[in-house]
């Protein structure tokens, strides 16, 4: 089928099956186009809440159809693709926090949302990179045990120097790809140009920004400033949205094509035979979507 016809075709899908498509920033540009609503982890996260449809088709990573399916257990959550799954999400065992808990009295342990539903239901309380912060200043614990990610526990431990943080050694392919030298190269290519920074990025990198934020931080920021020109540290999806917002303001991507190549294994075709299939179910148990949820809900009640 040509493209306009496959877009067609999801459009009358959806509508017999009471269906919505949900995507992330870094998911192909066509799949934004024709998705109901695009967000980051935690806006997705949080807004299957509140929908009437049943059948949710999630275009991004398994560990967010697995959130959304611990917050909505009677919706039909179904993967764009089953493959597209987030290495970090698999960078921490449970035998990691058990060890932490037997070590430790006083310790909450903050889970990043980009985690196995397994590993949430052992948590205290989740996070995404644009709450972490929220959430780690108003827990009571001295001791923070931030898990997977390396890079953004370390960001919000320079902003907490009264907790005592345990550092776990997941990290992201694509913002540790983006290097140091990068953004210097182009902050002097471009000069005039700020520069915004995801903090999955290492740190060498996070002190050479203009601004630090989450996806959806950065296109809220680029599209209020009074900036022309920023230098993008963060997947290249996001161009699409900043774009479609700025058209008037130029963007450039650091490195060499920082991209993920699970979220770019979506494709309108592989939307379509969701849609027609309903394959690739998002299943979680009763025992972890209890304790798992625990953890998220904790997330939404501190960081509204």
């Amino acid at each position: 089928m040509e493209q306009q016809e496959i877009k067609e075709t999801i459009n009358k899908l959806k509508k017999e099956k009471n269906a919505i498509i949900l995507a992330h920033y870094y998911v192909d540009d066509s799949v934004q186009e024709i998705a109901d609503f695009v967000g980051d982890s935690y806006y997705l996260s949080k807004f299957v809440l509140d929908r009437k449809e049943t059948i949710i088709i999630f275009c991004g990573v398994h560990f967010m159809g697995e959130s959304a399916k611990i917050l909505n257990p009677n919706k039909t959550i179904i993967m764009a693709d089953k493959n597209a799954d987030c290495p970090m999400a698999h960078m921490v065992e449970e035998e990691d926090i058990r060890k932490m808990r037997a070590q430790y009295e006083d310790l909450a342990v903050v889970c990043y949302i980009n985690s196995a539903a397994k590993i949430k239901a052992l948590s205290d309380v989740c996070v995404t990179s644009s709450n972490a912060l929220k959430i780690v200043q108003s827990l009571p614990n001295k001791n923070i045990f931030f898990i997977p990610d390396n890079n953004l526990g370390k960001y919000v431990a320079s902003k907490c120097p009264d907790k005592n943080f345990i550092f776990h050694d997941g990290f992201c392919h694509v913002h540790t790809s983006i290097t140091k030298d990068n953004v210097l190269k182009a902050k002097e290519a471009y000069p005039n140009a700020q520069v915004l920074v995801h903090p999955e990025c290492t740190m060498d990198v996070i002190t050479l920004a203009d601004y630090v934020g989450s996806t959806s931080g950065i296109i809220d920021y680029a599209t209020e400033s009074n900036c022309e020109r920023f230098i993008i540290c963060t997947e290249m999806g996001i161009l699409y949205e900043l774009k479609q917002k700025n058209p008037h303001k130029t963007f450039y991507s650091v490195g060499h094509r920082p991209f993920c190549p699970n979220m770019k294994l979506i494709s309108l075709e592989k939307v379509c035979h969701a849609l027609e299939s309903l394959e690739n179910q998002v299943i979680v148990t009763e025992e972890v979507t209890i304790k798992a949820k625990a953890a998220l809900v904790n997330m939404h009640l501190i960081a509204q």
